[in-house]
C-alpha cells in the first residue's frame, strides 16, 4: 500500500521533469535557431563622427528588435553619429543621422604640420584659427610678399599630438577651397586662435 501511495508523487515528478525539459528545449532552440548578425562598435566614436568601415564589426546575437543588422551595413557607412558611441555596444538606428555632407560645398580640409612653438598646445577641434607663415618661412621666402600674404582662416577639425618629443603636430583646418593653394604654400605654418564666430567642424 505504501508503494501505491507514493506512485502519484513519482508520476507528477516525472511529468514536471518532462515539462521543464520541454520548456528548456524550446528556449535553447529559440536562442540557437534564431540568431542574427548585427553591427557592433569596434571602437569608441565621438558624437559627430562620420562612421567608417573600421568603426564597425559584426557579431551574432539572439534575434530581436532595436539593433542594426549587418546586412544594412552599407546604409550606415558615411552617416554621422548623433551621440557618443562606446566600443562593444550594439548599434541602434537612432544613434546615427543623415548622409555624409562634409566638407561643405566650397570648403576643403587642409592638414598642416605645425612645428613646436608655432601653435598653442591648447588648440583643439572646433577652434577658429588663422594660419600664417612663420618667421622662418617668411625669411626663407626672402620677400615682402610672404610677410604681407593674407592668413588662411578656418576651423580646426582635428589636432593630433606630435609622434616624438619636439616633433611637428598635425592640425587639420577646414578652409575655403579658394585658399587651399595659399595654404599649401606655407612652409613653416603658425596657428593663431581667433575669437569664435561659428563652428564649422562636424
Amino acid at each position: 500500500m505504501g508503494g501505491v501511495r507514493r506512485r502519484p508523487g513519482w508520476v507528477w515528478a516525472g511529468v514536471g521533469t518532462v515539462v521543464v525539459s520541454a520548456v528548456g528545449f524550446v528556449l535553447v532552440a529559440s536562442a540557437v535557431g534564431e540568431r542574427e548578425k548585427v553591427l557592433v562598435l569596434a571602437r569608441d566614436v565621438p558624437a559627430g563622427h562620420v562612421l567608417a568601415a573600421g568603426d564597425l564589426r559584426q557579431v551574432e546575437v539572439a534575434s530581436g528588435t532595436g539593433v542594426v543588422l549587418a546586412a544594412d551595413r552599407a546604409g550606415v557607412l558615411g552617416r554621422r553619429a548623433r551621440v557618443p558611441l562606446v566600443a562593444g555596444s550594439l548599434l541602434a538606428p537612432g544613434q546615427f543621422g543623415g548622409a555624409r555632407r562634409f566638407p561643405p560645398r566650397g570648403q576643403s580640409q587642409v592638414a598642416f604640420a605645425i612645428e613646436a612653438g608655432n601653435a598653442s598646445p591648447e588648440v583643439v577641434r572646433g577652434d577658429r584659427v588663422a594660419v600664417l607663415e612663420g618667421p622662418d618661412g617668411a625669411a626663407g621666402g626672402g620677400g615682402e610678399e610672404k610677410e604681407d600674404a593674407a592668413p588662411v582662416v578656418g576651423t580646426v577639425t582635428g589636432a593630433r599630438a606630435a609622434e616624438s618629443p619636439g616633433g611637428a603636430r598635425v592640425v587639420t583646418v577646414l578652409v575655403e577651397t579658394g585658399a587651399v593653394r595659399r595654404a599649401a604654400g606655407l612652409v613653416h605654418p603658425r596657428v593663431v586662435v581667433l575669437p569664435a564666430v561659428g563652428r564649422e567642424a562636424p
